[in-house]
């Protein structure tokens, strides 16, 4: 029989919220991590200018489109030719692409994006997960890492690369340097291939600060990058991603690989969207300064969010970077099971939900134990309802002062006012039955 395959919880979440606003019900939707920005004029003129282009194109992608990945990833510090990038539809497709031409077991951290390990399963490989250290998510415990590749080797197991994410997704966190260099010795004293999952690496607020070092700077003879632009750009929809491969015997193996699985399964890029995509990777300064006004932005907005969490009494480590929240509810969890009857993340989760509305996810989505008291938030989908607005959000002042922001993060502020709320001093359960302001 075939496996179960479960809808992506950021997606079934969406799907939810969505029936939700239609309903009629009042909605501030932190459940995905969607960036809700217009797309940048320029870009839509590109796309607009290609769309004739309607033949397949090379598998691996167009000269041009390459090339200006080449040139992006150079501009960071990662000496690339055009022959070592494959581009494909995205970086999702991407990361599965390659647990296929890869083959073997994955490790994958503690916590991490949903799609990681459902993406192991389809492909028929096991996921083996390693704790991330305290407030540097994404980075497998470079030490737990070498026991527990050690210990799946020695029953018969075939752990064979790891993925990590920097920045990442879901705490927000960057792992330090120091950090990345070792999980680079292990892999290479283990002999894994790193699987670099960079798409928040624009995003990094203070880079001077909190650098996101790729491990392809410590390891380049065996780690693979893969980024896209639906993140720095918010162009999720236009699904485009690229991936840079290493320039060793290792990385010319894959890449035959993984063009034959790229050929099998998407043929090519979507030509139109390969032009506009070449643009934005070139960095012109239309588009730098696009991504510098997303990244204040989602640090304004981000930042007061986590205050209103840790003001309520949740744990929460500095974030550093992208539009997301890992608020660790422990402290509170004697009160939240007395007075709510709320006992892990997946009941805070849908106590949120059902009575005021917000919607986020449970760290149990991310690979956490179901008992955990966490949750993801997003803050990405708060900028407004409208394009018009959400450019005004991307260059106001103060966003803050916004209607439409600072409504969201008022209504957050009094759901979380009600959830630490002594039993018997609670707020009526409100009624939703207008939009949101955003």
């Amino acid at each position: 029989m075939p496996q179960p395959v479960t809808m992506s919880a950021t997606l079934a979440a969406d799907e939810a919220l969505a029936r939700r606003r239609q309903a009629g019900e009042k909605v501030i939707s932190m459940a995905s991590g969607e960036i809700g920005l217009p797309v940048l004029p320029a870009l839509r003129e590109r796309l607009a200018e290609a769309a004739g282009q309607a033949a397949y194109g090379p598998v691996t992608g167009s000269p041009a489109l390459r090339a200006a990945a080449a040139g992006y990833w150079r501009r960071r510090g990662l000496t690339t030719h055009p022959d070592q990038v494959v581009a494909g539809p995205g970086s999702k497709p991407l990361l599965f692409a390659l647990l296929l031409a890869t083959g073997g077991d994955v490790v994958i951290p503690t916590p991490s994006w949903v799609s990681y390990a459902a993406q192991a399963q389809l492909v028929g490989v096991r996921s083996l997960p390693v704790p991330t250290l305290p407030g540097q998510g994404g980075v497998p415990d470079p030490d737990r890492l070498r026991e527990a590749v050690t210990a799946a080797r020695a029953t018969g197991r075939n752990p064979r690369s790891v993925i990590v994410t920097v920045p990442d997704n879901p705490t927000g966190t960057i792992a330090a340097p120091e950090t990345v260099r070792r999980l680079t010795q292990a892999a290479r004293d283990l002999d894994l291939t790193v699987i670099s999952d960079e798409i928040y690496c624009d995003l990094v607020y203070d880079p001077a600060a909190t650098p996101a070092m790729s491990p392809a700077l410590f390891a380049p003879e065996r780690t693979v990058v893969t980024t896209g632009l639906t993140k720095n750009l918010a162009l999720g929809g236009w699904r485009t991603g690229v991936t840079r491969l290493p320039d060793s015997e290792m990385g010319a193996d894959l890449r035959e690989r993984l063009t034959g699985v790229a050929s099998q399964i998407w043929s090519s890029p979507p030509a139109p969207v390969q032009e506009a995509a070449a643009w934005a990777f070139g960095e012109p300064s239309e588009v730098v300064e696009r991504i510098a006004a997303a990244r204040r932005l989602h640090e304004t907005v981000a930042t007061a969010m986590a205050a209103r969490f840790t003001a309520a009494g949740a744990l929460l480590a500095p974030v550093t970077t992208t539009c997301y929240l890992y608020p660790d509810f422990e402290p509170l969890r004697d009160h939240l099971a007395r007075t709510h009857g709320v006992r892990d993340g997946a009941e805070l989760a849908h106590w949120l939900v059902e009575r005021h509305g917000i919607g986020t996810l449970p760290a149990e989505a991310f690979g956490e134990a179901p008992h955990t008291l966490r949750l993801r938030a997003a803050t990405s989908r708060l900028y407004g309802d409208t394009d018009e607005r959400r450019t005004s959000t991307l260059y106001a002042a103060d966003p803050l002062r916004l209607p439409w922001i600072e409504s969201a993060l008022d209504h957050v502020q009094e759901a979380l006012a009600d959830l630490v709320a002594p039993a018997g001093s609670r707020t009526p359960r409100p009624t939703r039955t207008a939009p949101p302001a955003a």
